[in-house]
């Protein structure tokens, strides 16, 4: 699963004051018109520009490309427990098949059998295995999820995103992306 980027649109890679993006997955990114708006308020450093230009009688500025925020936004704690977030943890697979069409999200402990709508205890599946499954406990079913579910990180669910990067990342976003990355030995 990947989110559409039009370069078109010279959107701004968002990071936060310690040089990491606010987000991977949807990748942290502003309009040119909202990054021009941070830069003349004050709240962000231009890191890099594109070769692209807005201009007005008496101005001229470059598109920024990737902006820094100058005070540092503290991290939720603990992500939101969201349909998108189980699908982000859950890798956008079905933990019973693997497949990564037509997702819903399972009661591992059927909602009929006392089973509550928490972390550790919803993975994403797809349509046929929600079905399949049913009212049913895991072992009577047959389907045990490949994962046990649990409750995600806030850095769990930047690594997963990583593993989508958007159709389109501009050369001058690479340098920031994946700096915390362990590096190749030449």
């Amino acid at each position: 699963m990947t989110i559409a980027v039009s370069p078109d649109l010279s959107p701004a890679l968002v990071l936060n004051a310690d040089f990491r993006p606010l987000s991977y997955y949807p990748l942290s990114l502003w309009s040119w018109q909202d990054a021009i708006k941070a830069v003349f308020l004050d709240r962000v450093t231009i890191l890099a520009e594109y070769d692209r230009a807005v201009r007005s009688p008496t101005f001229s500025m470059r598109l920024p490309s990737v902006v820094c925020l100058k005070s540092y936004v503290k991290p939720a704690r603990n992500p939101a427990f969201t349909r998108f977030n189980v699908f982000l943890r859950d890798r956008f697979q079905c933990q019973y098949c693997g497949s990564p069409h037509e997702l819903t999200f399972d009661h591992v402990v059927p909602r009929s059998k006392g089973g509550l709508t928490t972390w550790e205890n919803v993975v994403a599946a797809c349509s046929p295995c929600n079905l399949k499954k049913g009212g049913l406990m895991p072992k009577a079913a047959g389907m045990i999820p490949h994962q046990t579910p649990y409750q995600p990180t806030v850095h769990d669910l930047h690594n997963n995103g990583r593993l989508f990067p958007p159709n389109f990342l501009h050369e001058s976003w690479l340098d920031y992306l994946y700096w915390d990355s362990e590096l190749d030995p030449e």
